[in-house]
């Protein structure tokens, strides 16, 4: 059993703001910082901390050598990373408030230009029953889950940023959603309470297992195994830029790595807790001994 993470990689260039900025307002940031982002890549991060391997699918620019290299430091297989000399890496402006809350502007770039003859060329070296991790940050998601689906592989969809083109994929081909609660009530167009819109969820793709995460709330898993909740793990927060794809990435491999539905959520909110607590989106996920608290034994 194998897994890809067909994803982005970005560029991400962060100002530290007080507040977000307003229409029509200029204000001043108190410090930029460059570095690795993407859901893509931190996704696969996550994944390879946590112990478990992990191919990247994606195209990054010249500009954006370092990420493959920043992957690979991770542990992360970059053998299916392509390089584009034609445009430039994707990339993302970030705000990140006083608060440690953030919002972000995306720039698909290279991640936009991924083809379906490099797709069909990736997925021959992937067959049944191995795994399938997506994000809505590359184009042609649904010709990548189409021929997933006729392999017979698990896939897996973070349907984040949350548009209109995720409705462009046959969602009835998915077997686990990993969403947030404003994913989720754009996903079946239905603005209710936490758990009216996770059994509305259910009801659309009852094939399904879903996980949602509620932030200051936890989260909450409903599939074949029944109805789970988790509790978000007490942190001081500083940035949350990364959380989702820590917690989603540190899920996955627990679910892979045989851990019934609780373990698993516990590991990744443990996990997603500690990535909150720092700055920066790849570099704060942690590896799993420190998740675990054994770094030092």
């Amino acid at each position: 059993m194998k897994i890809l993470n067909f994803g982005s990689l970005n560029i991400d260039y962060v100002y530290e703001v007080e507040h977000f900025a307003r229409k029509g307002e200029t204000i001043s940031s108190s410090n930029l910082r460059v570095s690795s982002g993407g859901k893509g890549l931190n996704q696969s991060i996550a994944l390879s901390r946590a112990g478990v391997p992990v191919c990247h699918a994606g195209i990054i620019g010249m500009d954006g050598i370092f990420l493959k290299e920043i992957l690979e430091e991770a542990g992360v297989d970059t053998k299916y990373l392509a390089v584009s000399d034609q445009i430039r890496t994707g990339n993302a402006i970030i705000q990140n408030d006083r608060y440690g809350d953030n919002c972000i502007i995306l720039y698909g770039g290279a991640n936009q230009t991924i083809t379906r003859e490099y797709i069909d060329q990736i997925l021959d070296n992937f067959s049944e029953n191995d795994w399938l991790l997506l994000q809505n940050e590359i184009n042609e998601l649904p010709y990548i889950v189409e021929s997933a689906h006729k392999k017979g592989m698990h896939i897996v969809l973070n349907p984040s940023p949350m548009d209109d083109k995720i409705f462009d994929i046959n969602l009835n081909h998915i077997h686990c959603f990993i969403l947030n609660e404003m994913e989720a009530q754009n996903l079946v167009n239905y603005k209710e309470n936490d758990m009216e819109v996770l059994k509305k969820v259910q009801e659309t793709f009852p094939h399904a297992e879903i996980v949602l995460t509620l932030g200051e709330k936890g989260a909450v898993y409903q599939g074949k195994k029944g109805c789970i909740s988790q509790e978000k793990y007490a942190a001081t927060v500083v940035d949350t830029t990364a959380a989702g794809d820590t917690f989603t990435g540190y899920y996955l491999s627990g679910i892979l790595k045989g851990l019934d539905v609780k373990q698993a959520m516990q590991t990744a909110a443990k996990a997603a807790a500690i990535a909150v607590s720092r700055k920066g989106a790849a570099v704060s996920i942690p590896e799993m001994e420190e998740v675990t608290g054994k770094r030092n034994e």
